[in-house]
């Protein structure tokens, strides 16, 4: 942690902490119907038609809900400062902790994974400030980045 990060952490608790520590353990969602705040510092991810309205389109993806699950899991797990928070595996609902780098700021992403069919499935990423009215696009960039990292983790699967 940096001393910034310390000296913040005196007036905001959670950039105090490390990793998914500091927060409220996550409860699993409902992300049929998510309240969406008025502050722009959120950003969701989601199949066309979802409302609340996406401000990303996911496409659907030609795996199985479970290998789908998976993959989020294990890309979410290789981004920098990213921590597991909590998972419901038989929801297929995940929730991590992304940091900053300089002021230790939590984000809370969820990623939910549907089945579509046997050999099909699609996601939701909803990407959230704990603090700030604002998030400079943050929220918005990390999705984006998320999902490239996923295509490429499903188009080249990590043999083992």
């Amino acid at each position: 942690m940096t001393p910034f990060a310390w000296l913040i952490g005196l007036l905001l608790p959670a950039c105090a902490a490390s990793g998914a520590n500091g927060l409220p353990a996550p409860a699993l969602m409902d992300m049929t119907h998510l309240q969406r705040p008025a502050s722009p510092n959120t950003a969701l991810a989601a199949p066309a038609g979802t409302q609340p309205a996406a401000d990303i389109a996911t496409p659907p993806f030609a795996v199985s809900a479970e290998k789908l699950y998976q993959a989020v899991r294990a890309m979410a797990a290789a981004q920098p400062r990213t921590f597991l928070a909590a998972e419901f595996a038989a929801n297929h609902q995940v929730h991590f902790v992304a940091r900053s780098a300089v002021l230790n700021f939590p984000d809370l992403i969820t990623a939910q994974v549907n089945a579509a069919g046997p050999d099909s499935s699609t996601l939701v990423l909803y990407s959230r400030s704990v603090y700030g009215y604002g998030d400079f696009g943050v929220n918005r960039k990390r999705l984006i980045a998320w999902l490239a990292a996923l295509q490429t983790t499903i188009n080249h699967p990590v043999e083992r």
